[in-house]
């Protein structure tokens, strides 16, 4: 028994470190994963709904973003023009560098062809074409384009092509960032009312066409859409100054997800940014779960400093947006396990001696840590007074006013 108890000792040192490891092991199972090795220069995962970046490298950098434009070049096109309409090519069109269509001066081509060469193709021709045909110029196009930028929120966006190709002038050089791209994205396929017109064209996996003259066929060169189940749609782009470059949109169930990658490896490297794109979606996938931020109907009686007693107070989810970002179609958010969204009532403590009915008495601030996601009104769902001479008052003008 002594030689027994001697020799589990002289192995316990060797059993126990052993032991410890395997239960500290952490369990992998919801464990939030390694953030992916990445060749991009600059990349962004956003949540689809509030364009709140999950993971970015150099997010906010200006960088020339190659042919990634045309995403914003099509949208609006497909906004503002008539998918019937003929257009008729220029000498600046037809003599666009490759990428191209190979159009000649005085041809005449459909507009929807032409965006069809435009997303799946990415041809440099058809932008410019496309562009002349709605603005009447280039300069008068890419103008429209950075209104459009900036009502999208894009804070640095600057457009000098409606193709992407790289230019300069005296306020700046052609370039966009991660994060706006994703935000270009997110609209174009999800908030836009031309989304469905979109993803028609960038989900062809291959397309035909002819102006009457000749026959052209299109494939798409977004090599993710038949690889990755849930991915919406996508566009490349490259140009020497800018490297490969890749947008692209996801939704599975009731998660959505963008990305963007820029300077994503020169030739001859132009598959690293189908490895980043994956890396980056599944890290998406692998550590973020939608949740939906459900209000209660009513919110509990609230007391009012400097008015004696409580009120019922009611959220108008209706009437919901993200701060900075645009309308929000609802209450749901992306985040990780152990995120969680707070929620802080502010204006309530202004003085009332008189609340009306429909009266907005302050907000309710949705946070994610210190980054504020949503602001909605608060208002009062009855009528109530502070019976004192001065309200007795108020109230008596009030309704003799609304009675004549």
């Amino acid at each position: 028994m002594v030689i027994f108890m001697l020799k589990l000792k002289k192995y316990c040192f060797i059993i126990l470190p052993f032991l410890v490891f395997i239960l500290l092991w952490p369990n992998q199972v919801g464990a939030t994963s390694e953030i992916p090795f990445m060749y991009s220069g600059a990349y962004a995962l956003t949540d689809g709904r509030t364009n709140r970046v999950l993971l970015g490298k150099n997010e906010n950098l200006p960088m020339a973003n190659a042919s990634t434009t045309k995403i914003l070049t099509c949208i609006y096109i497909l906004e503002v023009a008539n998918l019937e309409d003929m257009v008729t090519i220029s000498s600046n069109a037809a003599n666009q560098p490759k990428v191209r269509l190979g159009m000649k001066e005085g041809e005449e081509y459909p507009l929807k062809d032409l965006l069809y060469g435009l997303m799946l193709e990415s041809y440099n021709d058809c932008a410019v074409a496309l562009a002349e045909h709605v603005s009447g110029s280039v300069e008068a196009f890419v103008q429209a384009l950075n209104t459009k930028a900036v009502s999208l929120n894009c804070e640095d966006t600057y457009f000098l092509t409606p193709n992407g190709l790289d230019l300069e002038n005296e306020d700046g050089f052609h370039h966009s960032t991660a994060e706006d791209l994703c935000r270009i994205m997110s609209y174009c396929v999800w908030d836009s009312p031309k989304k469905e017109e979109f993803l028609l064209i960038t989900q062809s996996l291959s397309y035909s066409g002819d102006n009457g003259e000749k026959i052209y066929h299109f494939s798409n060169k977004n090599a993710l859409l038949s690889q990755m189940e849930g991915l919406l749609s996508g566009k490349t782009g490259y140009t020497a100054k800018a490297g490969y470059c890749y947008v692209a949109a996801y939704e599975e169930e009731d998660e959505r997800f963008c990305i963007a990658l820029l300077a994503c490896g020169w030739p001859n490297n132009k598959n690293y940014k189908w490895q980043d794109a994956k890396a980056l979606l599944n890290y998406g996938r692998d550590n973020y779960n939608n949740v939906e931020i459900k209000p209660e109907e009513y919110l509990e009686q609230i007391p009012i400093e400097g008015y004696q007693g409580t009120l019922e107070l009611e959220e108008l989810f209706q009437e919901n947006y993200v701060i900075g970002k645009g309308k929000f179609p609802g209450l749901s958010v992306l985040l990780e396990e152990e995120e969680h969204v707070r929620r802080e009532i502010v204006g309530l403590s202004e003085k009332r001696d008189v609340v009306h009915k429909g009266e907005i008495l302050g907000r309710a601030n949705y946070y994610i840590g210190e980054l504020l996601l949503y602001s909605v009104p608060i208002v009062a769902t009855e009528n109530s007074y502070e019976w004192n001479t001065f309200s007795v008052f108020r109230l008596l003008i009030r309704q003799y006013v609304d009675f004549y």
